[in-house]
């Protein structure tokens, strides 16, 4: 399975609704209609997060993600950009 380019900006696509639960999230991208589980809450704090980080990887230390983890996170968020959840933020102009 591939890993994401941790090292770059990404986000939520902006028609991705996320909603809290006891497990994680949901997530629902409302232009392809697909539904995404999260059943990791570090993994939502992640996906949070992303918004306001420089990277997906300091939003993963933001996070609490360990060095050795990243590599489950680098594929898990692959996984998202693979069914459009998340998007790679172009750089400022």
């Amino acid at each position: 399975m591939s890993t994401l380019n941790l090292d770059r900006a990404w986000d939520l696509h902006p028609q991705v609704s996320v909603r809290p639960e006891p497990f994680g999230a949901l997530l629902y991208h409302f232009g392809t209609r697909k539904l995404s589980f999260l059943k990791d809450r570090r993994l939502l704090a992640v996906v949070q997060a992303l918004a306001t980080a420089p990277t997906a990887r300091a939003a993963c230390a933001a996070s609490g993600v360990r060095d050795g983890e990243l590599p489950r996170y680098g594929q898990a968020l692959a996984a998202l950009a693979q069914s459009s959840m998340v998007i790679e933020r172009s750089p400022s102009t």
